[in-house]
């Protein structure tokens, strides 16, 4: 939380040069400036993380968590400032701070932790919900509580509470934390809509003018001054790397939805200079990120290197293709049904490879079925021509190999006959390598003459 911390000073420190802030205003607007948009960093983390760009350091590691504490040192101590600057006592009630700091984070911690409880009680042992979109708004009805009741009972961070709600959700249930994960991701295209057109529409064009250069300058030495000194310190007797620690700053500097949530609060509330801190954080929008997004994947392979990557750690992007193997029309629908079942739940592609062991007249009535039956999903057919002499089982064991090396098959579907005839003809095929389905059309028979 260092470098957010140490933004959050430096922004102040200027603010009282450039705009004439006290520094209890000065403060306010550097916690809203000094949060980190988890919105920008977290898919560009996990995409080096992917790609293995400082991944044997835990560079990326270091930075997702360091934004998420450093969010929730911010935006306590942005509520904290919210409510001495509205309840008009100034700095007398400044000393307490670290008592309220305290107080708040263990009471937000308290209320957080119930506040799983209840939801998990709703959602799992009451069953109140049947599907994951009421399942996130339930959840959803229960964090705006928090924050609600944060205005009211000004004795804890309403954020800090949500936050800690979140990491309980998490620890105690998995699933449902999946689950949610999924409703929010939903309602939070909605939401971000409406979240920046909000904030645009408070915007004043004028105070923004008026600010312009000097809220560039304002940003600029915060990030350059602020955030590098705190992650100086932050990596102060590490093994890093000049470079990667110079990698930091791009890497963790984007602002965008903090900004958003928080920016327009201290105008609502009428605290002084709210105009020029929404306008601020309208600014540092537009122009951290873009910009920390583009740096973070043109410095990554500049400043770190490139290791190994552990897949149990990240979610690899896979593309998964299926060879589906039809030899003749009787084997063909049952072989089809089990692929498309697959290659729907998977998103998977689907190569049929037909004609390969039967003749050339067989093969004719099964690409309309495979049209008709894997209308929805991609895929193409490809018709054996190398002719009736080489249509034999020897020949299909030949051909699967090269399929499997030019299309890079993840699994292949084919009927227990078909299997059959490939094992006692070619035992030591390469297609072993590659994880088999087979169907057994025997059943299938049996049923559609019943």
């Amino acid at each position: 939380f260092l470098p957010a911390l140490t933004e959050a000073i430096a922004v102040m420190a200027i603010a009282m040069i450039l705009f004439q802030f006290n520094w209890l205003t000065g403060l306010l607007l550097g916690c809203i400036v000094g949060a980190e948009s988890p919105a920008v960093i977290v898919p560009g983390m996990l995409r080096l993380k992917r790609w293995g760009w400082g991944v044997a350091k835990g560079i990326p590691d270091v930075i997702l968590t360091g934004s998420a504490l450093s969010d929730v040192l911010i935006l306590l101590l942005f509520s904290l400032l919210i409510n001495i600057l509205t309840q008009g006592q100034g700095t007398a009630q400044f000393g307490w701070l670290p008592l309220q700091v305290i107080g708040q984070v263990i009471v937000g911690t308290g209320l957080g932790y119930g506040a799983a409880r209840l939801l998990l009680w709703t959602l799992v042992r009451w069953r109140w919900t049947q599907n994951p979109l009421q399942e996130g708004i339930v959840a959803a009805m229960l964090a705006l509580a928090l924050v609600v009741f944060a205005q009211t009972w000004p004795y804890f961070s309403g954020y800090l509470a949500v936050m800690a709600l979140g990491f309980f959700v998490v620890e105690q249930d998995a699933p449902v934390a999946r689950r949610l994960r999924q409703a929010f991701n939903h309602l939070w295209v909605i939401a971000e809509i409406i979240l920046f057109v909000l904030m645009g529409a408070s915007v004043q064009l004028g105070i923004l003018a008026q600010i312009l250069i000097p809220g560039v300058v304002l940003l600029t030495l915060g990030l350059l001054l602020g955030r590098t000194v705190g992650w100086w310190l932050s990596t102060l007797g590490s093994n890093w790397t000049w470079k990667e620690r110079l990698f930091l700053l791009p890497g963790n500097s984007a602002k965008a939805t903090v900004q958003a949530a928080i920016g327009a609060i201290p105008l609502s509330l009428g605290i002084d200079g709210g105009e020029i801190m929404l306008a601020i954080a309208a600014l540092s929008i537009l122009i951290t990120a873009p910009l920390g997004a583009w740096a973070i994947q043109i410095f990554a392979p500049r400043l770190l290197s490139q290791d190994p990557v552990d897949p149990t750690k990240v979610v690899m992007e896979s593309r998964t293709v299926l060879l589906v193997i039809i030899d003749d029309t009787a084997t063909a629908v049952p072989v089809l049904t089990q692929a498309a079942d697959l290659a729907r739940r998977c998103n998977g592609e689907v190569i049929v490879l037909e004609g390969a062991i039967a003749t050339k007249s067989t093969t004719a009535p099964v690409k309309p079925l495979v049209k008709k039956m894997l209308l929805d999903i991609q895929h193409q057919v490809v018709v054996s021509n190398t002719g009736e002499a080489e249509a034999s089982p020897h020949a299909l064991a030949n051909v699967i190999p090269v399929f499997i090396e030019k299309h890079k098959v993840t699994e292949i579907i084919m009927s227990q006959s078909t299997h059959q005839m490939l094992q006692s003809t070619a035992p030591s095929s390469g297609f072993m390598t590659v994880p088999t389905l087979l169907v057994n059309t025997a059943i299938s028979a049996t049923a559609e003459s019943q």
